[in-house]
């Protein structure tokens, strides 16, 4: 049995399709379909089930990808451990997260990392979608938000809380609100909210859970520009209570003021994943520890409640 074979195998099927396999393996399409076939009459077996539009493990195909993979990663687990005896860490790292978190939380890890580490590249990829780690080829994503039940593997960095600001520009034309119920009197800002115009906004404080009714006058997909919505002196709106990020909990930017500082939502998780059934690299590693450790001091410095 060829192993070159063997591993086309088990990249097509965590691929999906023989398309997206050539894409990634920077092989013809046809390359690939030689190489299965041929893996095929080897071992005088079907593995694969193909239309033009799916692609499915027959029972052998199961089978087989189970311990061919798991045989794979030894393979790669022990030539990377060896190389490593001999070299510093390197190659390429592939990291997608969405834009906001992408420049708030990652960019200056990116940035030292780097610096440390002159023979690792990083590929990142910014997208407001799940983007499917196996099938586009990433090592890894920081993803806020509870996670679907997936094979993936989650690592917890910490809760993300928002807070309310606004610019004191705003502030001295309306007056700040002194309870969460005033909100409703005033031009409110959302992130992904509704678009239906009133919206809930659930806030916890030292009274406990609140909830108020207000008219969100623009709904925005990014953190990014509604920061610049609310520092512009247009409305009240919710920004993450990052040590250095958009907003600082205890020592507002100051073109921003915190609205109601004891209140705040219950906090989104932020997890960094991996795909589980892949060997990580050290030069993977490398990234995840430095990563784990930046984030969560972050988190724990904006917000230490």
């Amino acid at each position: 049995m060829d192993l070159n074979q063997l591993s086309l195998f088990v990249r097509v099927v965590e691929a999906g399709s023989f398309t997206a396999a050539a894409a990634r393996l920077d092989l013809p399409k046809s390359s690939v379909s030689r190489g299965i076939a041929a893996l095929e009459q080897d071992l005088n077996v079907r593995l694969l089930q193909r239309t033009t539009r799916t692609l499915h493990l027959t029972d052998a195909g199961q089978s087989l990808y189970q311990v061919a993979s798991h045989a794979l990663e030894d393979i790669e687990r022990a030539t990377t451990c060896a190389g490593e005896l001999q070299d510093l860490p390197r190659g390429k790292v592939r990291l997608t997260s969405s834009e906001d978190v992408g420049r708030l939380l990652v960019a200056p890890v990116a940035a030292r990392f780097m610096q440390q580490y002159q023979d690792i590249d990083l590929d990142v990829v910014l997208s407001p979608r799940n983007v499917d780690l196996v099938q586009e080829g990433f090592d890894l994503a920081v993803r806020v938000g509870r996670l679907a039940d997936s094979s993936l593997v989650a690592r917890p960095l910490g809760v993300l809380r928002i807070g309310l600001f606004a610019s004191p520009d705003y502030l001295q034309r309306r007056g700040a609100p002194q309870t969460v119920q005033e909100l409703a009197d005033h031009c409110c800002l959302d992130f992904r909210g509704t678009g239906r115009g009133e919206t809930q906004w659930r806030l916890v404080g030292p009274d406990g859970l609140k909830t108020v009714a207000v008219r969100a006058r623009l709904n925005a997909d990014s953190l990014i520009y509604l920061e610049t919505l609310i520092a512009s002196g247009t409305g009240i709106g919710p920004l993450p209570l990052y040590a250095s990020g958009i907003a600082r909990a205890n020592a507002p930017l100051p073109r921003l003021v915190r609205v109601l500082p004891d209140y705040a939502t219950s906090g989104e998780p932020i997890n960094l994943v991996t795909p589980s059934a892949r060997f990580v690299p050290k030069r993977v590693r490398l990234l995840i520890d430095m990563l784990t450790e930046s984030i969560r001091q972050e988190l724990e410095n904006a917000d230490p409640t």
